[in-house]
């Protein structure tokens, strides 16, 4: 699915969850960078901006919110295609940062077909 060239951001507060997802995305074909906060993101995403094709953001992280971080990536490069990801479903705080730009959601635990999936869905889009 991925080209060698692609690379996610990966971000997410939970090591145990980058682990797997990190394991996923490269089996997927992707190059996988990781943040565990939104402004370790920020500074990730500034410097590698012109080689990453996807933000895999999860909503809930301490600090810095996925609201915040999903503005302030979006000032960098407002091309940038964010998949938020929490593990709750899809409630009223979700929606609002889905609407700040964000071009899908998942919900956590995700599998690896169901990530490929909506990686899919999002690369594709115009």
């Amino acid at each position: 699915m991925a080209n060698e060239t692609e690379t996610v951001l990966l971000v997410d507060d939970e090591e145990i969850v980058i682990g797997v997802a990190k394991q996923m995305l490269e089996k997927l074909g992707f190059s996988v960078l990781t943040a565990t906060s939104g402004k370790e993101a920020l500074g990730i995403f500034r410097n590698n901006k012109d080689k990453i094709s996807l933000v895999v953001l999860d909503m809930i992280m301490p600090g810095m919110g996925a609201g915040d971080t999903c503005d302030e990536l979006q000032v960098i490069d407002p091309a940038i295609k964010i998949l938020l990801s929490s593990g709750y479903g899809v409630d009223q705080q979700t929606s609002e940062v889905i609407k700040r730009g964000c071009k899908g959601f998942i919900q956590k635990p995700f599998n690896m077909q169901g990530l490929s999936e909506k990686i899919g869905e999002i690369l594709n889009q115009a």
